[in-house]
């Protein structure tokens, strides 16, 4: 079987394939932050720093999501916080 795979080329993905697949993922961001309020990213730095007056976090363990529903807004604050 060695020397019959090394005659079948795998195909590998084009660089056009990846660059549009990379192109989508960012989009897809900047979509998602398009819709939220330009006080939340302020807003999330400022969670950062009071819980920052009582642990060591990292700005990536710290997720801010704002879900808007039909008569209210609920804003969803992920912690992860380390081992102790």
């Amino acid at each position: 079987m060695g020397i019959i795979d090394y005659f079948i080329k795998k195909k590998q993905p084009s660089s056009a394939s990846v660059a549009k697949e990379r192109l989508q993922i960012v989009v897809a961001h900047e979509r998602n932050h398009r819709n939220q309020p330009d006080y939340l990213p302020l807003m999330q730095q400022e969670i950062i720093e009071v819980i920052r007056k009582y642990i060591e976090i990292d700005q990536d363990q710290v997720s801010v999501q704002l879900d808007d529903n039909d008569d209210c807004s609920v804003l969803e604050l992920n912690v992860t916080l380390p081992d102790r």
